[in-house]
This record gives C-alpha cells, sequence and structure tokens, in this order.
C-alpha cells in the first residue's frame, strides 16, 4: 500500500491519480497510523516551510515518518517534501527540518541572469533535469529531461553525493536526491507528463 500523507498542505489528489494511471492504489490518509502500516510512503507538499513543519508535528507523522525511513521502507518527497527532508530551512527565519539529509534549504539569490535575461523567482516551468549517478527511480528517464517546476528555494545538501540531479536556473541547483531508500524531487512527477508517471511508476515498483 502506497500512503500519501495529508497534513493539510499539497495537492494530494493528483499525486494520487497520477499513481492510479501507472496502475497503483494510493490511499490519501491524515492519520499517523496508516502511514506507519504502509509500504511505500509518500509526502508531497506546496506553501511555507514553517507552516508545514508545524502542521506534520500536529498531525503525530513526524515520528511515523523517521521510523518508516529507518525501517528501509520506500520514501518519496516532492516539491516541499524534499525541503522537509533537510536540516534547516531560511524560509520566513531559520527553521528546523527533519534532518534526514544534512543541509539547508536556501531562497534562489536575486539577480540571477540567463543568456542575458534577468530571471524571475519563483522559478515556474518547464526545465532540464541533469542526471548523476544512478537511481531505480530515474530508469528510463534520460538526461536532458524537462519536468515541471513550481518554486522560489532550492535546497543544498552537505553531502553532494546524495544529489540525483541537477537543473540550471541562472544556477545550478539540487533537483533531487536519493540515498539509500529515500528519494525526493523538487519538481512535480504528477505534473510532468508522460516521464513524471514514469518516474512513479518507478518508486511504486521499489521493494523495501
Amino acid at each position: 500500500m502506497i500512503a500519501i500523507i495529508d497534513y493539510g498542505m499539497g495537492n494530494l489528489r493528483s499525486v494520487q491519480k497520477a499513481f492510479e494511471k501507472v496502475g497503483f492504489e494510493a490511499t490519501v490518509t491524515s492519520d499517523p497510523n496508516v502511514v506507519l502500516a504502509a509500504d511505500k510512503i509518500v509526502l508531497p507538499g506546496v506553501g511555507a516551510f514553517p507552516d508545514c513543519m508545524r502542521n506534520l508535528e500536529q498531525g503525530g507523522f513526524i515520528n511515523p515518518i523517521l521510523k518508516v525511513i529507518a525501517d528501509g521502507r520506500p520514501f518519496l518527497g516532492i516539491c516541499l517534501g524534499l525541503q522537509l527532508l533537510f536540516t534547516e530551512s531560511e524560509e520566513f527565519g531559520i527553521h528546523k527540518g527533519l534532518n534526514i539529509i544534512p543541509g539547508r534549504v536556501l531562497r534562489f539569490p536575486e539577480g540571477l541572469e540567463e543568456n542575458g535575461e534577468k530571471l524571475k523567482v519563483p522559478h515556474m516551468g518547464w526545465n532540464q533535469l541533469t542526471l548523476r549517478g544512478e537511481s531505480a527511480v530515474f530508469e528510463g528517464i534520460d538526461d536532458g529531461t524537462n519536468v515541471y517546476f513550481v518554486h522560489s528555494y532550492y535546497v543544498k545538501p552537505d553531502d553532494e553525493k546524495v544529489v540525483a540531479a541537477s537543473t540550471t536556473y541562472g544556477m545550478e541547483f539540487c533537483s533531487a536526491i536519493c540515498k539509500d531508500n529515500v528519494v525526493a524531487t523538487q519538481f512535480h512527477p504528477e505534473k510532468s507528463q508522460e516521464k513524471g508517471l514514469q518516474i512513479l511508476k518507478n518508486f511504486a515498483g521499489l521493494k523495501a
């Protein structure tokens, strides 16, 4: 069973429908006990980092998330669900994250440029992945594949070895991480058409 954590933030139904489209049932749940019992966990997210951390804590999800990851069960973070895995974020002050991946969440700097044009923040729309290393979740995904982003903050891991993909938007940033049973993407697979669905299918097929 795939459990999609409902902590009051994120377009959960679109993620659920995307799994259904590739032939896997996924349950949207606000019950921490369902998360504890699941075979695979998905943590989506949109909104502000401190609000999401507060909602996870108030919903009783932090210990279940840590246990599921410690047990070696496949875990997927999407967008803010990637950022929450990190040590801390500078969004609206300094706020502690889950500290599963050592590193920080930073805002894109002002004055980013590409080909002489000033870039807007948030980074919104289609952009390319540069894949690093091998990950089962990215099987069938080509280097240079376009995926869909909406974000003003990016992650900076302490250990570059966890970076599974990077993307350039006036600067190179980490757009996906993979460490043991944990994979997370800054982009939205559920909004990234065929290639995004392939990533979700690959995740759903992982063995614990």
